[in-house]
């Protein structure tokens, strides 16, 4: 093979490699903090959407949201939804501008604004909006002898993809019943669908899933492990973990969602659209118009989106809302 031509070679498998590894770089203008607001898009935009695993519901309506974007702008905007493992993951990656709009459970974006937990320094992340809330699903083999979070010590259990809301909320949850998250549970920081194919194989004991309802991965494990699985309260920890962050609220799975013989006590942690501070307003202004927009076709790709409510979407403090979302939510007479 000549020189010349291995070098071309090279450099096309480098580029190629890049161009496929992660997010999707954002070449839009950036927002300078000022200047009128249109909430139009005037020439072809692409930004990269992070969600979440693909069994669960961040996926879901990310990609439900990045179609609806793309046909109300008639293509001037695209979006490209990626799988990512989700909260912690996808704030790092916003901030690196790998991805310019990421899912978030609301207990790990204040963590960030704020420098805390996983975060060593304040991240420059601003919120479109509050949407629906994530239901903490723990979920035990029947067998195990599991029938509170103490049970859980010495056993298998998921605690969710690395650097995830779910890993946040689990290692949360565990220390609340006053476990080591690292040293009193044998931790398997797995995706959610390598999660739930341990749960039916018997290789996990117990798992954690923070995620919408219904969350299609919970669904078939229900649906395929019928009476070998059972949800556990974790309302007994919800007074612990809200001493440390008051978005870990009490609520309830209801008994029609996974069909259970009755409603499960659990946590709920709100969810925040995130995107970079400096994202281009009108692009931040039309997003958060077409996440409200469009909520009925949202909710077609999982009813989880019937919770993003107008009543809600502002309640994000202490994370600050994009100036472009100020500007849809004012139009959209948001309260």
């Amino acid at each position: 093979m000549r020189p010349h031509l291995t070098i071309v070679g090279l450099l096309i498998v480098a580029v190629a490699g890049s161009a496929a590894c992660g997010g999707q770089r954002n070449n839009n203008r950036r927002d300078t903090g000022s200047g009128d607001i249109t909430c139009e898009i005037t020439n072809d935009s692409r930004i990269g959407l992070a969600t979440g695993n693909t069994t669960g519901v961040y996926y879901a309506i990310g990609n439900a949201l990045a179609e609806q974007v793309a046909s109300k702008t008639g293509g001037k905007l695209r979006v490209t939804a990626a799988e990512t493992g989700a909260s912690v993951q996808n704030i790092e990656q916003l901030v690196a501008d790998r991805y310019q709009v990421a899912f978030s459970l609301f207990d790990t974006a204040t963590d960030a604004v704020n420098g805390k937990g996983s975060f060593t320094s304040p991240q420059k992340v601003q919120a479109l909006a509050r949407i629906y809330d994530n239901y903490t699903h723990v979920v035990v083999r029947a067998d195990a002898g599991i029938n509170s979070v103490a049970d859980m010590k010495g056993k298998r259990v998921s605690t969710g993809s690395p650097k995830s809301g779910t890993e946040v909320i689990a290692q949360r949850v565990l220390q609340a019943a006053g476990l080591n998250p690292d040293s009193d549970v044998q931790p398997q920081r797995l995706d959610l669908t390598k999660t739930v194919d341990g749960m039916k194989a018997g290789t996990i004991d117990a798992m954690f899933f923070s995620g919408g309802l219904p969350t299609p991965g919970i669904t078939d494990l229900f649906t395929t492990s019928a009476g070998k699985v059972k949800f556990i309260d974790i309302t007994p920890q919800q007074p612990k973990m809200a001493e440390g962050n008051p978005a870990y609220q009490r609520a309830e799975i209801p008994a029609t969602t996974y069909k259970t013989a009755a409603a499960v006590p659990t946590i709920v942690v709100p969810n925040v659209l995130l995107v970079r501070d400096d994202l281009d307003a009108n692009i931040a202004c039309t997003l958060t118009k077409v996440l409200f927009d469009t909520k009925s076709e949202l909710a077609k790709a999982n009813a989880a989106a019937n919770g993003i409510s107008l009543d809600t979407a502002r309640k994000t403090d202490p994370v600050t809302i994009h100036r472009g979302a100020k500007k849809a939510l004012d139009d959209l007479g948001a309260k």
